[in-house]
């Protein structure tokens, strides 16, 4: 009965999702291209080999957390065709420029009963991988009628969203245990769902976001960019901002200048329909500054960088010196802060990290990150520490890195799980 009430609201609600595509499209074009895709309709389009999985990545972040895993399948099953599927378009820019070709990608439709069954007739998968987050309920009973595994892999239920399962549990019973295997990343996510009823396989794995590899490549290409860019001078970056957060990193590096002239700021909006109103705010504020989409060394003159490009944040981080990583200084849930670890960065937040209370929660154990509060003198104030102590600046790095490191082998442990339905021929 729920599952037909669900249903039906999603049909009812359609005039408006259409709506809302339109609004966002004003901004962001790419929301109204492919809307096709979105109620699993594939005129004209190539369906991929059949037998393969489906990795499901929501937008930016899913995307960047299973890149990992998609490569080692890619190198460990080289056969396997691979299916990627966002909501978002800048998850589907993050995995063009991630895959190229050697992955189909396609929009995952509205969760309604008609156009999930056409998606899955026409990937014709053995397996579907979500990653993190994301539960449909007429995807995976459409799956599980035609015994289709549904796995979550590297899953992170939060507090909100386990209180909002909590109050129709008893109800959800039936869905929950259509599930194949939940992998979650912690023990707080992995009770949360064993609270809600989950009876199936569940095992820890741990995240998969520790397992970061710098490539012999982006080393290089590294290098090269320092060179071109930076050279001596000192370089902060301002990375995965949200609105309310450029203002006062703006803010903050113009009191930064008057003590540290020649410093230098890459400032990267999380969302990309946003990169305008960011250029406008340091046309506002009087800097000088370029592009990166220009593809143009700044000058010796040039104060700001804006990040106005998808799929180069590991780029940016490795070039930088000191890393401010958005969404925390706002009540967004903070951002993923392993990146700029994995150069052994200084890392420096908000308070507002409930998005990733496990990595945030270890760091803070070993003095691995720097929380401020929300303003421009508390962020210039930070950032002034480390330009001025590079053995603070060593001491942070080497902390957060340490963690980086003690908690990797999640990608392993995961793939060992995966391994029974990647194999699986029917």
């Amino acid at each position: 009965m729920l599952r037909f009430v669900y249903s039906f609201a999603m049909y009812i609600l359609q005039p408006f999702v259409l709506l809302f595509i339109l609004l966002r499209s004003i901004k962001s074009p790419n929301y109204r291209k492919r809307l096709n895709e979105r109620y699993g309709i594939y005129a004209n389009l190539t369906p991929p080999k059949p037998q393969g999985i489906i990795v499901h990545a929501a937008s930016v972040g899913e995307v960047i957390a299973a890149t990992p895993l998609v490569r080692r399948i890619q190198q460990d099953y080289p056969d396997l065709p691979i299916t990627m599927t966002t909501v978002t378009p800048t998850g589907s820019d993050r995995v063009k420029a991630a895959f190229g070709d050697s992955v189909s990608h396609f929009y995952l439709p509205y969760d309604l009963p008609d156009a999930m069954d056409r998606f899955i007739r026409f990937v014709r998968p053995k397996a579907c991988i979500v990653i993190e987050t994301e539960i449909w309920p007429n995807l995976i009973r459409q799956l599980h009628n035609k015994n289709i595994p549904f796995i979550i892999a590297n899953a992170r239920l939060s507090a909100r969203s386990a209180k909002r399962y909590g109050w129709v549990k008893n109800i959800l019973n039936r869905m929950f245990n259509e599930i194949s295997l939940i992998a979650p990343q912690d023990d707080i996510s992995g009770n949360r769902y064993l609270d809600l009823g989950y009876r199936g396989d569940l095992q820890l794995t741990g995240n998969i976001k520790y397992d970061l590899v710098i490539s012999d490549a982006l080393s290089q290409q590294i290098k090269r960019l320092h060179q071109e860019w930076a050279g001596e001078r000192p370089v902060w970056i301002a990375a995965s901002t949200h609105e309310g957060e450029e203002g006062i990193v703006l803010q903050a590096h113009r009191s930064l200048l008057q003590k540290f002239p020649d410093l230098l700021l890459i400032l990267v909006p999380r969302h990309p329909e946003r990169f305008k109103a960011v250029e406008d705010l340091i046309v506002k504020g009087g800097f000088s500054y370029c592009r990166r989409s220009e593809n143009v060394a700044p000058g010796s003159d040039t104060q700001v960088v804006l990040g106005d490009t998808m799929g180069e944040m590991m780029l940016l981080y490795g070039i930088s010196d000191i890393a401010f990583v958005g969404g925390s200084l706002v009540k967004h849930g903070g951002h993923n802060p392993l990146e700029p670890l994995a150069f052994k960065l200084p890392v420096i937040s908000g308070y507002h990290t409930f998005n990733f209370p496990e990595v945030f929660t270890k760091l803070r154990d070993v003095n691995g990150v720097l929380e401020i509060k929300e303003n421009s003198t508390a962020l210039s104030s930070a950032v002034e520490k480390f330009l001025l102590s590079p053995a603070l600046r060593e001491r942070y790095g080497n902390a957060g890195y340490e963690v980086l490191i003690e908690n990797r082998g999640a990608l392993q442990r995961l793939l060992q799980l995966l391994t029974p339905y990647l194999e699986n021929k029917k």
